[in-house]
């Protein structure tokens, strides 16, 4: 493979740097694509623009790349779905219901009960990541409040849980996702990949091991220290002056009116989808596998499901769950059929940036692979760095980059694309590569003020969004910091 030099680091240098400088993700990662072509072009601007927008095209001839679009965008209808038909509503009763008989059985401990039901409740809900802390937000504010937990800790439990549980569990968008991004990169198997990347994605287990500690030992540290001792002597909830961030909005939509709240309009679609999952991935997969039908049954399923399509077992799980949902809320009288397909398009349409982005990820990954930027690298870097410290290396840039931009997504497109070619031009492990750019990518949108699950986390926890990033920066940093150093360990081990 051949690589352009150093006009192969343009494309995804200028799309962090505008990323950085204007926040607009989708504007920049375009601009980084224009430019790749404009290179392969040989400097012909006009031409460049054609190739671009046959790039966008061509992302679609992918059937693995549609599927994924497609299942990210139908997510959006499944979650108009649940709320909408009181899923979510009813859900949340059932869990204050359930508090509450915890409270008068166990008063002394109700608030370390409490703050583990909320990490609990986030754990569970890895469908999507703003909905995971909307939903913790919605359960247990009144509840913090009631027992003079501070905002702060509530914003902080939901932030840690919901990216980190999403990026762990890929049953989701995010799983299709990524293994979009790796399908992109050449990988014929990336569940496999993914799979052995989760236990060496060290910041999401750290940054929710450490929620667990500090609910368990109740010894907080830092700002949310001062916090907990203003909420527990003065009983406020909030700092003087603190300016509260709250929206009736964010992505939720309101119970349809005289429509009772139950909650098994949310449990059966999720569980569906859940369900279907390895399903799909057992029936996509036992094909591919030649003489499976000779094997022992255990290894036959195991080797099925490693084999399995990611993106058909998403697309087919989030399809069933839908086509489950509507007869379900149909069978109630809740939704008319037209009302069914109005909200569908209308969920989707709410997720129409997501599949947009995703595209925009699929191209310029394709681009850094035709100019050949990760084998630039890899050359560029044997030259000074030792493999040893490629994993670390990754890691930080990962971080810095979603710091600077406020999402994880756009970081993983940039990042899987650049530091999995170096992986393997360095001989190091693809899995640790993998992981160090999720990792990274995580920690750096936890921190950052302007991402989009800190400022709902915010939102969703009736916080001051500036106290919120204050007091949940040093457990992040504390996390961060040992995930660097276990990426440090593991490049000279493995």
């Amino acid at each position: 493979m051949e690589h352009f030099g150093y006009w192969s680091l343009l494309p995804p240098l200028i799309a962090i740097i505008l990323a950085i400088k204007t926040r607009q993700v989708f504007i920049s990662l375009l601009f980084g694509i224009w430019i790749g072509w404009v290179i392969l072009d040989e400097w012909n601007f006009f031409q460049g623009t054609l190739s671009t927008v046959q790039a966008l095209v061509d992302v679609f001839k992918d059937p693995g790349n549609t599927r994924t679009i497609m299942f990210s965008s139908l997510v959006g209808g499944l979650i108009a779905y649940i709320q909408r038909s009181g899923g979510v509503e009813g859900f949340i009763k059932k869990v204050n219901q359930f508090l509450l008989r915890m409270e008068r059985k166990r008063q002394s401990d109700s608030r370390r009960i409490v703050q583990l039901l909320a990490w609990l409740t986030g754990f569970v809900i890895f469908v999507e990541s703003s909905i995971n802390v909307l939903t913790v937000g919605s359960i247990f504010r009144p509840i913090f409040d009631r027992l003079k937990i501070p905002r702060e800790k509530l914003a902080y439990i939901g932030d840690s849980i919901s990216a980190p549980t999403c990026i762990l569990i890929p049953l989701n968008a995010w799983g299709a996702y990524i293994m979009g991004l790796l399908i992109a990169q050449g990988f014929t198997d990336p569940l496999r990949i993914m799979f052995k990347a989760y236990p060496l994605n060290f910041y999401p287990l750290l940054a929710m091991a450490m929620v667990l500690i500090i609910i368990l030992t109740q010894k907080d540290f830092g700002p949310m220290r001062k916090a907990e001792i203003r909420a527990r002597k003065t009983g406020k909830l909030m700092a003087d002056g603190a300016q509260p961030m709250i929206s009736n909005e964010v992505i939720a939509l309101e119970k349809k009116e005289n429509t009772p709240a139950r909650a098994i309009n949310m449990i059966i679609p999720i569980v569906t989808m859940v369900i279907m999952m390895p399903v799909g991935l057992l029936y996509s997969g036992w094909q591919t596998v030649e003489g499976i039908s000779n094997l022992p049954l255990g290894q036959a399923l195991f080797k099925a499901i490693g084999n399995g399509s990611g993106s058909t077992a998403v697309l087919w799980s989030v399809l069933t769950a839908l086509l489950i949902a509507a007869i379900l809320y149909r069978v109630q009288n809740i939704f008319k059929l037209r009302e069914l397909f109005d909200l569908l398009f209308k969920g989707v349409g709410g997720l129409i940036p997501l599949a947009l982005l995703m595209m925009l990820a699929f191209a310029i990954g394709q681009i850094c692979r035709n100019l050949g930027t990760g084998l630039f690298v890899a050359e560029l870097s044997k030259q000074w760095l030792s493999p040893h410290f490629i994993p670390v290396v990754i890691f930080i840039v990962s971080c810095f980059i979603a710091f600077s931009t406020g999402t994880s997504w756009g970081t993983f497109a940039i990042m899987i694309a650049i530091g999995i070619p170096m992986a393997q031009a360095m001989d190091v492990s693809i899995p640790l590569a993998v992981a160090a750019v999720l990792g990274g990518g995580v920690f750096g949108d936890h921190c950052s003020p302007i991402s989009d699950t800190t400022i709902i986390s915010s939102m969703a926890s009736a916080s001051d969004h500036i106290d919120h990033v204050k007091t949940q920066l040093p457990y992040a940093l504390t996390a961060g910091s040992l995930a660097a150093l276990f990426y440090l360990i593991l490049g000279f081990v493995a």
